[in-house]
């Protein structure tokens, strides 16, 4: 046992290095519009981060600490002490790769490649749990896609005009102390409409949060758990500590740049975004399946500028051909006042929302395309790229040092 004690330090280690790297890189992404917006400060960002991500790695994660960690591989003994820590090595350093060219990599694609490069050197991969995964790693981004554009096309409009919000002078939120205990209060100038549409930013990065703890938890500390190092319950607290670290060093230069693509968007596109693809990941996580945040908003990016480009002519135009949406970022700030939190410089008139087919295609601007072709091609080959290393290096590094003979 004193033996072996160096190697779950070793491991423990690089498990918490995986999910300090996955709180800095994920609470930008979730709170950067709260923080960009006025509405949290960093240290409370990073402490909803830190709950929330603990609350769904607690509840939800352990099913796909239970797909990562024993059900991947037929014969658990595979997931040595010394494979666990290589294959973490593995995730660690296909995304830190992924970091270091500017492109956020799937976590969950680069942890299931890595192990199952170790099943594949082993001979003990299970090809039916592997086809499920692959399977719903299909399914989930054409479904965010598609999502997307009915939300784009349909209520995209609907939403904007809805949750639009006059910005006040002066603070949100502040604290009363007249009373024996302090407690917050709103603001001098601050509305009820304030309050709701800072609400529900807080409210979309905390399920974004959970999300993550479902899905991300498991990439962290799947290979430890699977090799018997440590149980699942110690895992999950080991794995949530570090993210909380993460959340409250690294991840204040992320909430600084909003995180990642997503949060370059207008507010109103990045609720949407987060709101589909952190469903979509809760959902496949219920079941099970591991699940990449990154590919799914991506997909439900494109789809929702495509809808809302698409409301610029009827169903039956584009049936007869007379016309096709072109995708881009403008598409998602086709409105002249985007709405925003805390922005005093609101007008406080709004237009409603145009009628499908009564949108002026001028105000469909494609000046600036979502994905230019060079930006494109980088995102599909990083994303794509990162897994494939992690799986091929996996395989040939077992391979090499077990020969074939592996401790089980």
């Amino acid at each position: 046992m004193i033996a072996t004690d160096p190697l779950l330090v070793a491991g423990v280690v690089i498990a918490s290095f995986v999910a300090y790297n996955v709180g800095g890189s994920t609470t930008g992404p979730a709170f950067g519009p709260a923080v960009g917006a006025g509405v949290i400060g960093k240290v409370a960002a990073g402490a909803l981060m830190s709950v929330c991500f603990f609350a769904g790695a607690f509840t939800i994660g352990r099913r796909v600490v239970e797909t990562l960690g024993t059900d991947l591989l037929r014969e658990p003994g595979v997931f040595t002490p010394e494979a666990s820590i290589l294959v973490l090595a593995f995730i660690g350093g296909a995304l830190f790769l992924g970091n270091l060219s500017g492109t956020p990599a799937s976590t969950s694609m680069t942890a299931v490649g890595a192990i199952a490069g170790l099943g594949l050197a082993a001979e003990q991969l299970d090809w039916a749990v592997v086809g499920e995964i692959l399977l719903w790693w299909i399914v989930s981004p054409v479904a965010g896609f598609w999502l997307s554009v009915v939300v784009g096309r349909y209520f995209y409009a609907r939403i904007e005009h809805a949750i639009a919000i006059d910005g006040s002078a002066g603070p949100l939120v502040r604290i009363d102390r007249s009373g024996r205990l302090p407690r917050p209060v709103p603001g001098p100038d601050t509305t009820r409409r304030e309050i709701a549409g800072s609400a529900a930013v807080v409210a979309i990065g905390c399920l974004m949060a959970f999300s993550s703890g479902t899905s991300n938890i498991a990439n962290a500390i799947a290979p430890l758990v699977g090799s018997g190092a440590i149980d699942m319950t110690p895992g999950i607290l080991i794995g949530s500590a570090a993210v909380a670290v993460g959340a409250f060093t690294i991840a204040r230069r992320t909430m600084d740049t909003l995180g990642n693509d997503i949060t370059d968007l207008p507010l109103t596109a990045a609720l949407v975004v987060a709101v589909i693809s952190s469903t979509i990941v809760v959902g496949l996580s219920a079941m099970g399946v591991p699940a990449s945040f990154v590919v799914i908003a991506t997909t439900s990016i494109v789809g929702l500028g495509w809808g809302r480009a698409s409301r610029t002519f009827t169903v039956a135009e584009a049936v007869a051909g007379e016309t096709s949406p072109s995708v881009s970022v403008g598409a998602l700030r086709a409105d002249d006042d985007p709405p925003t939190v805390g922005d005093p410089t609101r007008e406080t008139e709004r237009s409603a929302p145009e009628a499908i087919g009564d949108a002026d295609p001028a105000d469909v601007p494609a000046a600036v395309e979502l994905f230019d072709p060079r930006t494109s091609i980088r995102v599909i080959l990083v994303q794509n790229l990162v897994p494939i290393l992690a799986t091929v290096g996996s395989f040939l590094t077992f391979s090499l040092l077990f020969g074939g003979v592996w401790p089980v």
